[in-house]
């Protein structure tokens, strides 16, 4: 068995990507629609939210990706500035987009679950601002990345970026554990069981447990699909452009 630093190099990657790619994507493709099928259409509406708990389905999945999407980048970031693989700079760059669409969506879902539930579209809640300010943080590593021409300085900085972002990444996660007055529960998708307690300890119920699992599974596969198709894809765009140089010395 070769060792993972083998696909550090972009040949060996793009091979890779190809053998795995329709496999994750059908995978992707079946969790997501049996999830959102099962979860919208046969799971019965909530004692006290009615339907619009069904929006768990998209929010919950949508709001996790997003999060462990910038921990993925801080991950790779990391490795670009400690070993200087460019696969993994560009496997950073290519999850920002697609984690920066799960931020939309989650905020979108958020404010639309939010408003029966609250009375509000908006709160300034902890957990929401650090959400939105991780939102901005997504746009701002975007705009470096195509402001910035020499590709390794523009590595550099948006690692530095990714670092720096990655405050409020965790902060999405756990700002309901740092301050109690906020709207937003606490973590409920892992604690199984009969919703009982305060809003701050409820648990998600088996029936809605297991349609949202399957959700979180196809989310979190089309994440992987989508990053590896677009980093395969700037490789081949890193190449070209190395191609259209050296005819342009020639």
């Amino acid at each position: 068995m070769g060792s993972l630093w083998e696909y550090a190099n972009p040949a060996a990657f793009a091979r890779m990507v190809s053998k795995v790619l329709p496999l994750l994507s059908c995978a992707a493709l079946a969790c997501l629609a049996a999830g959102l099928v099962w979860g919208f259409f046969f799971t019965p509406d909530d004692y006290r939210q009615g339907a619009t708990v069904k929006i768990i389905y998209l929010h919950v999945p949508a709001a996790m990706v997003a999060i462990n999407a910038w921990l993925m980048m801080l991950a790779a970031s990391l490795v670009w500035l400690i070993r200087r693989h460019h696969v993994s700079a560009l496997a950073a760059r290519a999850a920002a987009p697609v984690g920066l669409v799960m931020t939309l969506i989650g905020l979108a879902t958020g404010a639309i679950w939010g408003q029966p539930m609250w009375g509000s579209w908006w709160e300034w809640d902890p957990r929401l601002t650090a959400f939105l300010i991780l939102c901005l943080f997504y746009l701002g590593y975007i705009a470096l990345w195509q402001a910035v021409e020499d590709p390794d300085t523009a590595a550099d900085l948006t690692s530095v970026l990714c670092l720096v972002g990655s405050v409020f990444a965790i902060l999405s996660r756990y700002a309901v554990n740092f301050w109690n007055q906020g709207l937003h529960q606490g973590a409920s998708v892992m604690r199984v069981g009969a919703v009982t307690g305060s809003d701050t300890e409820e648990k998600v119920s088996n029936i809605f447990f297991a349609p949202l699992a399957v959700s979180m599974a196809g989310f979190v596969l089309l994440f992987l699909a989508l990053v590896l198709l677009r980093t395969r894809t700037e490789i081949y765009r890193r190449r070209l452009r190395a191609i259209e140089a050296r005819e342009r010395m020639a």
